[in-house]
C-alpha cells in the first residue's frame, strides 16, 4: 500500500513538474471567510434562536412549576379530606360502639324486665294453682264429711242399736265423730314431725 501512494505521488511530480500542493495547509481567505460565516451563524442563532429557546424553557419551567405547586395544594386538600374521613370514621366507630353499649343495656333491661313478668307470672299461676287446690281440698272435705257422717251414722245407728234419723241427734254425732277423727290426726301427724 506505501508502495502505490509513493507511487502516485512520484507521478504527480512527474505530470506538473511542481509539487502539489498541501491539503491541510492554512488559507487565509478561506479561514476568513469561514470566520465571517462563523459569526453570521452565531449571531443569528444569539438574535432568534437562542431567545425563543430561552423563551420556551421559561414557559416549560413555569409549567412545572406551576404542576408542581397545584400538585401540591392538590396533595394538602387530599390530605385534609383524608384527616376528616379518618375523623368521620372515628365518630362512627365511637356511635357504633355507643349504639351496641345502649342495645346491650336495653337487652339487659328487657331481659331483667321478662325474667320479673315471668316471676310474677309464675307466683301469680302457683297462688292460682294453690288456691284451687285448696278449693278443691275444701270441696273433697265436705263431700267426705258428708260421706263420713253418712257411714258414721249408719254405724252408730248398728251399733249403739237404735236409729239416728233425727237431724240434731245425727248432726252432733257426726261433728262429734268428726273432731275425734281430727284430734287423732292431728295427734298422729305430730308425733311423725
Amino acid at each position: 500500500m506505501q508502495n502505490l501512494i509513493i507511487l502516485a505521488a512520484a507521478e504527480g511530480e512527474n505530470e506538473g513538474g511542481h509539487a502539489p500542493e498541501n491539503p491541510l495547509g492554512f488559507v487565509p481567505v478561506e479561514f476568513a471567510l469561514s470566520l465571517v460565516i462563523f459569526g453570521l451563524l452565531l449571531f443569528l442563532i444569539w438574535k432568534f434562536v437562542a431567545p425563543r429557546f430561552e423563551q420556551t424553557f421559561a414557559e416549560r419551567t413555569q409549567a412545572i412549576e406551576g404542576g408542581i405547586a397545584a400538585a401540591e395544594s392538590k396533595q394538602a386538600e387530599a390530605d385534609a379530606k383524608l384527616a376528616e374521613l379518618e375523623k368521620q370514621l372515628a365518630d362512627a366507630r365511637h356511635e357504633a360502639a355507643r349504639i351496641r353499649e345502649e342495645a346491650r343495656e336495653q337487652g339487659a333491661q328487657i331481659v331483667a324486665e321478662m325474667r320479673e313478668t315471668a316471676q310474677a307470672e309464675s307466683a301469680r299461676i302457683v297462688e292460682h294453682g294453690k288456691a284451687q287446690i285448696e278449693a278443691e281440698r275444701q270441696q273433697a272435705v265436705t263431700s267426705l264429711r258428708a260421706e263420713v257422717g253418712t257411714l258414721a251414722t249408719g254405724l252408730a245407728g248398728r251399733i249403739v242399736g237404735e236409729s239416728l234419723e233425727d237431724e240434731a241427734r245425727q248432726s252432733r254425732v257426726v261433728e262429734r265423730f268428726l273432731a275425734e277423727l281430727e284430734a287423732d290426726n292431728g295427734a298422729s301427724s305430730g308425733s311423725v314431725n
